[in-house]
């Protein structure tokens, strides 16, 4: 079952709205002839993590409505939707009948225990990618009063599943087909790369076992009707090599590399990333997490990332960190800026707008983050009641808000080239970069009778759309 080669909305699902429901009213009021599907972010009950501690996929939380909520939203566009393929809740049945019967437990094997692994040196300790200031194990006491330590890469609510176990493949397998007949296209796979575990490896992206189980995962999907689309930041070249085994990668180096490029008026960078990167990928400038910068390393020069950050970090949050093994207490490099991409170029509509002109013209299927949908600004009062840095970029819009942004200029401007990349049929072509000088980019599609460029100059950011319009095939030429 293809995706239509059309612009996704990522949203919340109680952000545009409280719920669903409200979610499903926002797009078709909206966005009906301007995306053509939307990623729904984690809508399972879940007890950590903005939804990504899920106790089942098989259940919708309530508070955001039920799975005919998600239906009638399948029913209009693609659906993608988080399957969380690493870790599950500690609140779960799977989990909770584990603590209760140990051994005798039928999830006895479901889960990572590390007592079971053999001895982890200190050398080994300091191998192992991380993502706490504290090793990725949680002790736990069973019914019966012994203890036990699991893997928890991530909250201590997050219990790591065992991919050496049949069990795990029966209740992933499970959930895909489940989610499936529910109408999910394309199953986003959260924090595969953690899922190898192996004493004496970084237990994060280890190949090739990391690759197996990235390919049984992709031939249940397709079984089902459904895409994959493994999620994963790290060097680049991992998702070219997603890219060759029928998924759809991430391109994850591209938001530093706009950011880059305007800021710097630099086109250099991008040009030599636009001819070699996969054409199959999906697209962002902006996620619920923040910009991410291991994806660019390799692409950019470290002084440039350097200096990039140094520019965001003016006006962002603080960073969010590498952690090390190793010591506890290091900081390491930064791994996430904490910013709205809006606010990242400094609330500048022309080059907001030039920004998503280069990613709808770079091959693949575009999403557009709910609060980049409406430019929205760092919301510094939730982040600070949260105390979650990453909720600078994850306002609640309640529907008259949305509306308000709606009227908004920039958005208006950013709605026109929305509908533009999802309906113009030269999309379904070719990819062109055309020759430009050093500070402009200039990019285009063609499909038979059918061609559009757009032309960025990044010292002005300036946008010129120029296409051949489909019912008299005369030559237009605009400004976005």
């Amino acid at each position: 079952m293809s995706l239509r080669n059309a612009v996704q909305l990522i949203a919340y699902p109680n952000r545009l709205g409280k719920d669903l429901k409200d979610l499903g009213a926002v797009m078709d009021k909206y966005l009906a002839t301007a995306v053509g599907g939307v990623h729904i972010l984690p809508f399972y009950p879940s007890n950590a993590d903005a939804g990504f501690s899920p106790l089942t996929h098989k259940e919708v939380d309530p508070a955001y409505g039920g799975w005919k909520d998600v239906e009638a939203i399948a029913e209009k566009f693609d659906i993608c939707a988080d399957l969380t393929v690493n870790h599950i809740s500690d609140e779960s049945h799977e989990f909770q009948d584990f603590l209760k019967y140990k051994d005798k437990s039928r999830y006895s094997e479901l889960f990572v225990r590390v007592d079971k692994m053999g001895e982890f040196t200190a050398d080994d300790m300091a191998k192992i990618h991380i993502r706490k200031e504290k090793e990725p194990f949680r002790e736990v006491t069973f019914a019966d009063g012994s203890c036990e330590r699991v893997w928890c890469t991530f909250t201590e609510n997050q219990i790591d599943l065992n991919y050496d176990a049949d069990i795990t493949y029966e209740l992933m397998e499970d959930y895909i087909g489940f989610m499936a007949k529910k109408g999910v296209k394309l199953f986003r796979l959260d924090a595969f790369g953690y899922t190898t575990k192996r004493v004496g490896s970084s237990c994060f992206l280890v190949e090739p076992e990391v690759y197996r189980n990235l390919d049984w995962v992709n031939s249940v999907a397709q079984r089902h009707g459904a895409r994959c689309l493994p999620e994963v930041h790290d060097h680049t070249s991992y998702q070219y090599a997603i890219s060759r085994r029928d998924m759809h990668p991430y391109g994850f180096a591209l938001p530093p590399l706009v950011l880059f490029s305007l800021l710097d008026a630099n086109s250099v960078y991008l040009k030599n990333w636009l001819r070699m990167c996969p054409r199959n990928m999906v697209t962002v400038l902006d996620t619920h997490d923040g910009i991410c910068i291991p994806d660019v390393e390799g692409v950019l020069p470290e002084e440039k990332i350097s200096a990039l950050i140094d520019n965001l970090q003016q006006r962002s949050a603080d960073p969010i960190m590498r952690k090390s093994a190793a010591n506890i207490h290091s900081v390491g490099a930064i791994y996430q800026i904490t910013c709205t991409f809006y606010d990242a170029l400094m609330q500048n509509d022309d080059a907001y707008i030039a920004s998503r002109a280069i990613q709808f013209f770079t091959p693949g299927i575009p999403q557009v983050y709910y609060v980049g949908w409406l430019a929205g600004v760092n919301d510094e009062p939730l982040m600070e009641e949260t105390g979650e840095l990453r909720d600078i970029n994850r306002h609640y819009y309640d529907l008259e808000e949305v509306e308000e942004s709606i009227q908004r200029p920039v958005v208006q401007r950013l709605m026109k080239l929305m509908e533009f990349r999802s309906n113009y049929p030269a999309f379904d072509g070719h990819f062109e970069l055309n020759s430009s000088n050093d500070s402009s980019v200039h990019m285009a599609w063609r499909k038979g009778e059918y061609y559009c460029s757009a032309f960025i100059d990044l010292n002005f950011n300036t946008t010129v759309l120029t296409y051949v319009d489909t019912d008299t095939l005369e030559e237009v030429t605009i400004h976005c």
